[in-house]
């Protein structure tokens, strides 16, 4: 693909898991979005959902397989099905592709193997080899890797390991907490000036608030690499760790995670285009959404292509 492809506006989707739940699709423990791919009943929901977002006006899809890693597999006592998961993420994504009939780039999502927006502190083999299982089953359906919400360094540099063998560009997703920096306490830049190199794509802030998109645009400008964004619309600026959080709510079977995170409903599609704007103004031309963000907030924000 062409590696000069973010250095013009594009617009990512939007998330896929809310979206998925909020059409009824019903969780499996802490499955969640990969719920949607182990029934067959449920295939035609992902497939429309990304068609929902392909006709918004989003010029790339992420594969649904976010919480399709190893770890949410085993925890959810379903392991037999991460090689079938995985791939059937990839051939809805591409169903979706092809009904459309747009020119759209498929993402492979290659998220934090352990517990999301959380530094994983597991042996580096460990990490590396779940990195390379998923993303060697997704790798000949997709355009690029999006690293989906990577919370240090040596995640990042563990995953970026494997792309290199797999012969992919990539786009990284790295999560930022409210101090403007990632979950192991590395900022935006120091990551950036220590792992990348000509593979990368881009950099967006991923699955972070408004808040914090715009407290770290002056620092992503500087990056000398496109960069934007993929923000939540979770009713708390910062999702974990939380004071008095339930846990045992956020991972009851069949529960939305918006319960216990809650719901910003007051970002309409026309402040989403606003602030996307904004961000747009300060050198951004990477635009889309994760948690909450639906299909009417990227059709709002793809006049802005």
């Amino acid at each position: 693909m062409d590696r000069n492809f973010f250095k013009t506006t594009k617009i990512l989707d939007g998330g896929m898991g809310q979206e998925l739940l909020a059409k009824g699709l019903v969780s499996k423990g802490t499955l969640w979005s990969a719920s949607g791919l182990i029934e067959e009943k449920n295939h035609q929901l992902v497939i429309d959902t990304h068609l929902e977002f392909i006709n918004a006006g989003a010029d790339v899809i992420v594969t649904n397989n976010f919480s399709a890693r190893r770890v949410r597999m085993q925890q959810n006592k379903v392991l037999n099905l991460f090689n079938f998961a995985n791939q059937k993420a990839c051939e809805l994504a591409v169903k979706a592709k092809e009904i459309s009939k747009k020119i759209v780039l498929i993402a492979g999502s290659l998220p934090a193997q352990n517990d999301t927006y959380q530094v994983d502190n597991r042996e580096r083999k460990i990490i590396e080899k779940d990195f390379f299982d998923q993303a060697s089953i997704i790798a000949p359906y997709i355009d690029f890797f999006y690293l989906d919400v990577i919370s240090s360094g040596k995640e990042l540099e563990l995953a970026l390991n494997v792309i290199e063998k797999l012969n992919k560009p990539v786009l990284v997703g790295l999560h930022i907490k409210k101090d403007g920096k990632l979950p192991s306490k590395e900022t935006i830049t120091e990551v950036v000036k220590k792992y990348k190199d000509d593979n990368w794509l881009g950099v967006v802030t991923a699955c972070v608030s408004l808040e914090i998109i715009e407290k770290t645009i002056h620092e992503n400008s500087k990056l000398d690499i496109p960069f934007g964004f993929k923000a939540n619309l979770w009713g708390k600026e910062e999702p974990l760790p939380q004071k008095n959080f339930n846990i045992a709510k956020f991972n009851e079977i069949g529960t939305n995670p918006n319960i216990a995170l809650g719901v910003r409903k007051d970002i309409t599609s026309k402040i989403f285009y606003d602030f996307s704007k904004k961000i747009m103004e300060k050198g951004a031309t990477i635009l889309g959404g994760c948690c909450e963000t639906g299909p009417d907030h990227i059709r709002e924000i793809s006049k802005l292509k």
